[in-house]
This record gives C-alpha cells, sequence and structure tokens, in this order.
C-alpha cells in the first residue's frame, strides 16, 4: 500500500508580489525551495492563512536569497501581497518507507529568511 505523506513544508512564507498578468505561478526563492526539498515545476498546495483560500500550482525559481514568494497568473486572485502562507509538497510512498521518513520543514520570519529548520 502507497501512503501520500508531507515531503517538504515553508510556513509563514509572506507574499512579496501578486501580478495576474505573469505567466508562471508560484515564484520561489531558489534557497528556499532547495532548503524545504522542492524543485522548480514541482507541485505545490499553497494554504493562505490570511485569507482562508487553498490552491495547488507549480514552482518557479526566483533569484537565491530573495526572499521572493511571488504569487502569478490566475493565482494571485488568491493571495495578495503581504498575505502569510503555508507551502507544501507531498510524495507517495510505500508502507515501509513511512516508519522512518521524515519531511523537510522551515519556519520563515516576516522577511522570509528561515528562522528554524525542523527535522
Amino acid at each position: 500500500m502507497k501512503r501520500i505523506m508531507l515531503k517538504g513544508k515553508i510556513h509563514k512564507a509572506t507574499v512579496t508580489e501578486a501580478n495576474i498578468d505573469y505567466e508562471g505561478s508560484l515564484g520561489l526563492d531558489e534557497g528556499l525551495m532547495r532548503s524545504a526539498g522542492m524543485i522548480p515545476f514541482e507541485k505545490v498546495h499553497i494554504y493562505n492563512v490570511t485569507n482562508g483560500e487553498r490552491f495547488s500550482t507549480y514552482l518557479i525559481k526566483a533569484k537565491e536569497g530573495s526572499g521572493t514568494v511571488g504569487i502569478y497568473g490566475a493565482a494571485a486572485h488568491k493571495a495578495s501581497k503581504g498575505d502569510r502562507l503555508i507551502i507544501v509538497s507531498y510524495a507517495w510512498l510505500d508502507e515501509e518507507e513511512t516508519e522512518f521518513y521524515m519531511p523537510k520543514v522551515i519556519i520563515l520570519d516576516g522577511a522570509n529568511r528561515i528562522r528554524e529548520v525542523k527535522p
């Protein structure tokens, strides 16, 4: 049997820009992406803590160290600059893999810098 498990989580991300007229979906600082075990074009789920919206999209790279969390295209209807987000990715694991599996979880400060890393 397979289970869908949390693979990576970015908690308390702050939207730095929202642009409906932009090709793409979620632009994310490449360093944050890597720290959470995520890669460009990976499907992610977005939970908007500010307004309760929930949606899925894909990642595009933003400059490393920029702190960018940009919501683009149709997704920009779901979040605004300053909104707080939880960004997650999931993976299918075999039952025996789940016993010792731990996701990568990072918690950000108000400037989208890593404040804490959880195992």
